[in-house]
């Protein structure tokens, strides 16, 4: 287990990766990337039983599913510090012939991606499905996933939670990252969530919630959440973050939700973040 500042100096990395590779190819998705990094490098350097190599079936190890994969930037970044492919490919995001695309897919083969995302919504019920099969063989690992707020405009979220709540999925632990922030605007004004923690209780999950924007509250949050599996019910941590965060001019606002900077903004926003592990 890294301690938490070698997690920071490896998040601060990973949000310098972010904005060269969308500032690269002048497209893809900063804002979330950003505020989703904290969680991402505590679960993959200090959080998940992973194994060093990787195996589609992740039999023996923790799995994660990113189901908001338009935040592909932040996990291909992680991804590759953490050793699942070279870290020079991260200059080949969004690329023709890339296996780098704009949201992670399966036909490429990359190391560390399980499942195509991109179409929100779906990625609940495949972790659901991934971790009745543990169950089922006998595999006492966990299954970890990460959801947008936004994305939960999407029905099948719902029937999703209820079922695993139903069949008590023990073994599950998603985070919803709680940006308050979608494509179109604040969630508020497109879709209210309201009362999201109640509705969570009320579906009878295990609701648990953390700040993703420090990496101490991050670590300690997983662990907890762990603490809390395999108790007869799925776990659910709302994680409040800003949308961007760690650069100024994009934090807190949906504008960057999927736009690039431009040169004399990424030498701003790179001014803000050193370099702590050295530039891919």
């Amino acid at each position: 287990m890294k301690t938490v500042q070698e997690l920071e100096q490896i998040a601060g990395q990973v949000r310098r990766d972010i904005l060269r590779m969308v500032h690269g190819v002048q497209s893809g998705h900063p804002g979330g990337s950003l505020g989703c990094t904290d969680f991402l490098v505590a679960l993959y350097f200090g959080i998940m039983r992973r194994n060093p190599g990787f195996s589609m079936d992740g039999i023996g190890e923790d799995l994660f599913f990113l189901s908001n994969g338009h935040i592909s930037p932040a996990f291909y970044s992680v991804l590759a510090r953490a050793g699942y492919f070279p870290l020079e490919e991260l200059g080949t995001f969004r690329k023709i012939n890339s296996r780098l695309q704009g949201h992670p897919t399966t036909h490429e083969s990359l190391p560390g991606v399980r499942v195509a995302s991109g179409s929100l919504g779906q990625g609940m019920s495949v972790a659901i499905g991934a971790a009745l099969a543990k169950k089922y063989n006998n595999d006492d690992n966990l299954v970890f996933s990460l959801h947008g707020d936004g994305e939960l405009d999407e029905g099948q979220n719902w029937e999703a939670l209820m079922f695993a709540a139903h069949k008590k999925v023990d073994n599950l632990i998603i985070t919803i990252d709680h940006n308050r922030q979608q494509i179109d605007g604040s969630t508020d004004n497109v879709m209210s969530l309201d009362s999201l923690r109640m509705k969570l209780d009320a579906f009878n999950w295990n609701v648990r919630e953390m700040e993703g924007n420090n990496m101490a509250a991050v670590v300690k949050g997983l662990e907890e959440a762990k603490f809390h599996a395999l108790k007869e019910k799925p776990v659910v941590i709302i994680m409040h973050t800003e949308m961007g965060f760690g650069v100024d001019f994009m934090t807190g606002t949906h504008e960057w939700h999927g736009i690039a900077p431009n040169d004399d903004q990424l030498k701003n926003a790179l001014s803000q973040l050193p370099e702590t592990i050295g530039d891919y």
